[in-house]
């Protein structure tokens, strides 16, 4: 049962706590039914997490159920995307993988059932006058000239339809409800079309598909489905939901589910219509689907995001019928708070500048032992090389600053992080006056303690010389500079300049070179980082920025 005391039940589980109580059902039954024609995205974990999460809390199972009742538009590849993010979240569905294509033949005949009920018919007209037929909110519906025929008739034509005697066009299938319905979607709707294209699971067996709104409630039916949760822009399409149902229920295959509407996950400076997401691949703006910028799960993956962090900012946001829009910092928040709590420390340097310890020993390295996390001693140590010459990063060292810069100065001390102090003595600078080493004496007293006659505030992060390795940065902002570019139809006029930056030539700690995809770090004083997938593969050590240590956006 649910966890009553440990916060209060939202809606949905209000409704199925009642259910199970009044008996309605022993066991919850739930589904996800994305469409295979793209990759899902962040709006689409929520509805993952709700659908598989109340399974935590209620005996029974979810299904995984692919939609794909329109083959024109989907692919393989976007299946097994979606079966890897499902599985990548932490959740396991109800063996087997269902999909629409399973139950065309019984979908076929349940439609020649409402045939035979008067409930359906043919119709010949074009698919423009059916549309203009249909009317406005204002204005009722025509009824179409072949409304009225015969159920033997409609059956030779559906037939006709289904033996493919028919162009793609020349006639539809229609419920016949009611034209002058205040719901638009009860303006007696297409059931069947015809599109003689090649289907990913059934090959060429069919020419005619139904549509999502004939086969939604039937799907839920045929598989049992005890709670139907839907994204609130499915409410208007309930009334025909019951009514497909109702109309068929004396079939043996019919059980009786029930839709319920959630609000939709919609975030600031995020898109998450996947007509403009294919769009952004389409149009090359973004290198793919599981680009680290797009909001798709993927690309949240290739980026670092864990899937703990999605699933407790889904937990954060909650399941009402309200819709609002959630800000993005949200979610930076939740990988922010999990990477602090679990991500190893390591040692990078963006921008290097070269260090020389004129006073050390030539020739001489030792390894100093580094904590893999300061606030976690589990996570144990890790040994690091230092010599005479490392790196620092440019921006820690100044000619001359006054006390609030607390870093490296000509003339001043600074502790090296896990190391000794050192105080920069002289520079070397180039042709254009620029410094290109610091050179500095070292303290061999100072290694993990300050010496008692003096207190070092500044803390640099800094990598040995010797075994530095060189990497690739990406650095990643938000898409959009636009607070709301969903609701645009220019979205594409206010894509971020700024929204990846290469930085090539930062120097790493060597134990970067096992670095693995998947695991994130906390590169110290720059942010969190993790080793890119695709880069991986073609054995370049290239990182992702997952999120900065701080909000830069709201400071």
């Amino acid at each position: 049962m649910s966890e009553t005391n440990a916060r209060p039940l939202n809606f949905i589980e209000q409704i199925i706590e009642k259910d199970l109580a009044n008996g309605l059902h022993e066991k919850v039954v739930t589904r996800f039914p994305p469409e295979p024609n793209g990759f899902l995205h962040i709006g689409h974990a929520k509805s993952i997490c709700l659908n598989f999460g109340l399974l935590e809390q209620y005996t029974g199972y979810c299904n995984l159920r692919f939609d794909d009742t329109n083959p024109a538009a989907e692919e393989q590849r976007y299946i097994d995307s979606i079966k890897e993010d499902v599985s990548w979240l932490g959740y396991e569905w109800e063996e087997p993988i269902h999909y629409a294509s399973d139950y065309f033949g019984l979908l076929y005949e349940l439609a020649g059932e409402l045939i035979k009920k008067g409930l359906a018919y043919v119709d010949s007209q074009t698919p423009d006058i059916i549309r203009e037929s249909r009317g406005s909110f204002e204005v009722p519906g025509q009824n179409s000239p072949y409304r009225e025929r015969s159920v033997e008739e409609n059956l030779a034509l559906f037939e006709q339809m289904r033996a493919g005697e028919f162009d793609e066009g020349e006639c539809v299938l229609r419920a016949k409800i009611d034209m002058a319905a205040p719901n638009m979607n009860m303006r007696d709707p297409v059931i069947y079309r015809i599109r003689k294209v090649h289907h990913h699971q059934t090959g060429d067996q069919w020419c005619i598909y139904p549509m999502y709104d004939f086969t939604h409630p039937l799907s839920d039916a045929i598989e049992g489905i005890t709670h139907s949760l839907c994204t609130l822009e499915f409410e208007d399409h309930r009334p025909f939901y019951d009514w497909v149902v109702d109309a068929l229920q004396d079939h043996p295959a019919i059980a009786r589910p029930r839709q319920y509407e959630f609000a939709r996950l919609e975030m600031n400076y995020t898109v998450t219509s996947k007509r403009k997401l294919k769009q952004l691949v389409d149009e090359a703006v973004v290198e793919g689907w599981d680009d680290p910028r797009m909001p798709t799960i993927s690309g949240m993956r290739r980026r670092g995001y864990t899937a703990h962090s999605i699933r407790h900012f889904c937990k954060m946001i909650g399941v009402t019928k309200s819709n609002s829009v959630t800000d993005v910092g949200m979610l930076e928040h939740a990988i922010r708070d999990d990477l602090n709590q679990n991500a190893p420390r390591r040692m990078c340097v963006v921008h290097p500048l070269k260090l020389t310890i004129i006073n050390y020993p030539e020739g001489q390295t030792e390894q100093l032992e580094a904590s893999n996390h300061p606030q976690d001693d589990t996570m144990g140590t890790r040994q690091i090389a230092f010599s005479g010459s490392v790196y620092i990063d440019r921006d820690d060292f100044r000619l001359e600053a006054n006390k609030k810069y607390k870093r490296l100065v000509l003339g001043k001390e600074v502790r090296l992080r896990n190391s000794y102090v050192v105080k920069a003595v002289d520079v070397v600078k180039d042709a254009n006056d620029e410094v290109i080493e610091v050179l500095c004496e070292y303290d061999d007293q100072t290694l993990g303690k300050n010496p008692e006659d003096r207190k070092v505030k500044g803390v640099i992060h800094w990598v040995d010389a010797a075994s530095a390795v060189d990497c690739e940065l990406r650095q990643y902002d938000r898409l959009f500079t636009h607070e709301s570019p969903g609701s645009l139809d220019d979205f594409l006029a206010h894509i971020n300049p700024q929204s990846l930056t290469i930085v090539e030539g930062a120097k790493a700690e060597a134990s970067l070179l096992q670095a693995k995809v998947g695991m994130g770090y906390q590169f110290e004083r720059e942010g969190y980082y993790c080793i890119d997938s695709k880069a991986a593969e073609e054995g370049q050590l290239v990182f992702n920025q997952t999120i900065g240590l701080r909000d830069t956006w709201s400071s």
